[in-house]
């Protein structure tokens, strides 16, 4: 959108006495977006579906609501912050998200032990205008990953560095025998998918604007000092790492060629990984010290995910706040 044309919308939001609206042309001091960005600007409120895994959900953090119960979603995930924030009532907002989502679950049933989650793409309509997804980890294995991990970085530590295990990537050997790493295939497998679902969405909802939100940083970059919150052998840490950064990669490059935009929670959140300070950080470790899952967003977490959707959207400070 040009300057000139932002400031005709502006004068004829205000001779309408609609400026409360106006949440298109608002613009940020030191504003970095992108072109797609820009375009989101523009970007209906609602009627709002949220789609995606335990990261959109928010297990453990106060208070659960929707059913089936075992999906785990908070009333204080990023979605229902920013649909508060939009002010949407129940009405124009509907949270789909399920802990142990994969994309298959978002054209089909999701089974858990309180019952099924529907499709999460049944909730969309030609009636929507706003979508985010937030969605990948499940379909790499990023959960079971790290408890592989973990468990090899626990014996690493307790035998001493180096003396028993002959290096300190014990679970990147696991991961890339023979010379293939699994872990990249399966993020390969994400993007194809992921595509598909893009289309799909455009599909069943085609005048909607779709927000493909990445992951947070879990990990730190630097892994000293992070043997009780995390004990990973240092280079698995480096590994995992670099895992995430390829799949919010992936996410990233197929949200962009779909026309979808991409919400960068990874760069935000660094320096919030799981091993930083209690009050500080937005992932829980092993052991959680707040009401959240363990390698998960905490309420900090979310929120801060919520503050990169909406900066997406073009909300200004003020609304974000309210």
């Amino acid at each position: 959108m040009t300057t000139r044309l932002r400031t005709v919308l502006v004068g004829a939001l205000l001779t309408c006495g609609a400026l409360a609206t106006a949440v298109g042309v608002a613009t940020h001091d030191g504003d970095d977006r992108t072109p797609a960005q820009t375009a989101a600007l523009a970007a209906p409120r609602g009627p709002y579906v949220a789609l995606g895994d335990s990261y959109t959900a928010g297990p453990m953090i106060p208070g659960r609501t929707g059913t089936p119960v075992d999906c785990a979603r908070s009333d204080h995930n990023y979605p229902s912050l920013v649909a508060r924030r939009l002010g949407l009532d129940s009405t124009d907002f509907r949270d789909m998200s399920c802990t142990g989502a994969t994309i298959t679950d978002l054209t089909s049933p999701q089974r858990t032990a309180e019952g099924m989650n529907a499709a999460q793409f049944t909730a969309l309509s030609d009636r929507t205008r706003l979508v985010t997804l937030g969605i990948g980890g499940n379909d790499i294995g990023f959960g079971t990953m790290i408890e592989r991990c973990v468990g090899m970085g626990a014996a690493y530590h307790a035998l001493g560095s180096g003396k028993y295990i002959p290096d300190d990537t014990p679970c990147e050997r696991l991961y890339s025998k023979d010379g293939t790493d699994r872990v990249q295939r399966r993020i390969d497998a994400v993007g194809g998918r992921l595509t598909d679902a893009l289309k799909d969405i455009e599909s069943r909802a085609p005048e909607a604007r779709v927000y493909v939100v990445g992951y947070p940083a879990v990990l730190p970059a630097d892994s000293t000092d992070c043997e009780r919150e995390m004990p990973l052998a240092p280079g698995d840490m480096i590994y995992l790492r670099e895992k995430e950064q390829q799949l919010n990669d992936v996410l990233r490059e197929r949200a962009e060629a779909e026309g979808a935009v991409y919400v960068d929670t990874y760069t935000v959140s660094e320096g919030h990984d799981a091993c930083a300070a209690e009050d500080t950080r937005w992932i829980e470790p092993l052991v959680p010290s707040s009401p959240a899952a363990a390698v998960h967003p905490n309420a900090r977490g979310e929120e801060g995910m919520a503050d990169a959707v909406l900066h997406a959207l073009g909300t200004t400070r003020h609304e974000r706040l309210r």
